[in-house]
């Protein structure tokens, strides 16, 4: 994997709206502690693109979908940005990706930072073979009430400004957990944006059959019988049972059914099911939560579970 060059307190982070619009007091908020920033934000100067604007929302959009590619493929070419970071998720990356070349990518390579719906432009990067950051946007930037803001900036720019990025997180033990040590690539993200795009270029679930992988997901406001159903096709293509490792992140907003109260069961038992051997981690900090912590995707990781302790970290 390339592994774009750091972002330095001269760099400039580039701000667009890929996907849906967002709320113009975050980006005014963010604007604003960028300008008053004493250096915990990554790179310094903020450049914030027409699609990051409300004022050129069309519909749901953050913008059209030639405004929303014309500032992804302008921020991307640009020799002084080194970050290009997403205003937000929703729905819309999906549009971008008939635009967006890999070679495109690889030839500008640089750190692209998002999650949810930006899961899709971080399987484009993969097949670029660019290292991306699976990881909060503008509003965990600038409000993040349980963790803290400035705790999740640090993270994030301590991984942005290294020339070779380690991070190392330890987690709770979690009932469902299964035990166990593994080495390989990490991959993943949202599980309904990957698994649409099952079968296509883009299929990043699918690359657990070329390679060693640790997978993690994560999602929001699914019902558990379709996260079951998105697990099914894992299963049956065989992608769960190739990967080195999984990673459950949190599912959120979902509502109990006739069959599972509780999403997690429903995911243990399935894997249990499965025969799935390899180590498991539920509940780990990433997803829709304020503690989602940023994972590089394409990193090789070592994920290690133990009866009272799980850690994931780069190698």
């Amino acid at each position: 994997m390339i592994i774009p060059k750091p972002v330095g307190k001269e760099s400039k982070v580039a701000l667009i709206g890929p996907a849906s619009r967002i709320k113009p007091e975050i980006v005014e908020s963010l604007v604003r502690l960028y300008r008053e920033s004493t250096g915990d934000f990554p790179g310094g100067e903020l450049l914030v693109y027409p699609s990051a604007l409300d004022a050129n929302a069309d519909g749901s959009y953050a913008a059209t979908l030639e405004q929303r590619v014309a500032d992804f493929r302008d921020a991307w070419e640009r020799d002084d940005v080194d970050m290009v970071l997403c205003a937000r998720g929703g729905y819309g990356c999906v549009h971008l990706l008939d635009y967006l070349d890999p070679a495109f990518m690889a030839a500008h390579p640089k750190w692209l930072v998002g999650f949810s719906d930006v899961s899709a432009l971080h399987a484009l990067l993969f097949k670029s073979g660019v290292a991306s950051i699976h990881g909060g946007m503008a509003k965990q930037l600038v409000e993040n009430p349980q963790c803290g803001a400035a705790g999740y900036r640090a993270l994030l720019k301590t991984l942005v400004k290294a020339a070779e990025p380690r991070f190392a997180y330890d987690v709770e033990p979690h009932p469902y957990n299964v035990a166990g040590e593994a080495e390989g690539t990490l991959l993943g993200g949202n599980l309904a944006v990957l698994n649409g795009l099952a079968a296509t270029p883009y299929d990043l679930m699918g690359e657990c059959m070329r390679r060693d992988a640790i997978l993690f997901i994560e999602d929001i406001s699914e019902p558990i019988y379709a996260v079951e159903r998105m697990l099914y096709r894992l299963h049956l293509q065989g992608v769960l049972a190739k990967a080195r490792g999984i990673i459950v992140g949190q599912f959120t907003e979902y509502r109990s059914d006739r069959n599972y109260d509780d999403m997690y069961r429903m995911i243990a038992e399935r894997l249990r099911d499965w025969k799935i051997s390899c180590p498991v981690a539920f509940g780990f900090p990433v997803g829709h939560v304020d503690c989602n912590v940023p994972l590089i995707e394409g990193a090789e990781v070592q994920l290690s579970v133990t009866p009272d302790s799980v850690r994931l970290s780069a190698l």
